[in-house]
């Protein structure tokens, strides 16, 4: 199963590829809700280059990585990568109201497809608040 999610950021697209794949701005806005917290992150962005970012409860609870290598590496528009035995890929398309970024990856089999579409949504929504906060220059 194939899910696709997208959001438009109010911004330059150079911008909007630099803060989608800076870690220290992933630590910012890779979060679905405000009770998580992204605690680490890494990008080494080329093709067979691995990212990661070390997701967890702020209270503890339970934490896990999302990691995994870039298969395609086409700045500012294009990346794609493998997560396990699953793929994503994530698009970057200017337009006269900003860019819009759309990410498409494959579902698993532990969660519904509507709670994987939520929480990517909620995470890409995060994102695009950040990068317009950023623009804005009011701090996160």
């Amino acid at each position: 199963m194939k899910i696709t999610v997208s959001t438009l950021v109010k911004a330059p697209i150079a911008e909007v590829w630099r803060a989608y794949n800076s870690p220290e701005d992933i630590k910012v806005w890779n979060t679905a809700s405000p009770d998580w917290h992204t605690t680490a992150s890494s990008v080494d962005l080329r093709v067979g280059g691995k990212f990661s970012s070390r997701m967890e409860a702020k209270d503890g609870s339970f934490g896990f990585d999302f990691a995994g290598e870039y298969t395609a590496v086409q700045a500012p528009t294009h990346l794609a990568y493998r997560f396990g035995d699953r793929v994503g890929e994530v698009g970057f398309s200017e337009g006269p109201a900003g860019v819009t970024v759309s990410v498409t990856f494959d579902g698993e089999n532990t969660h519904s497809e509507e709670q994987q579409r939520t929480g990517w949504q909620a995470i890409l929504d995060s994102f695009a608040r950040h990068v317009e906060k950023k623009q804005s220059g009011t701090p996160n």
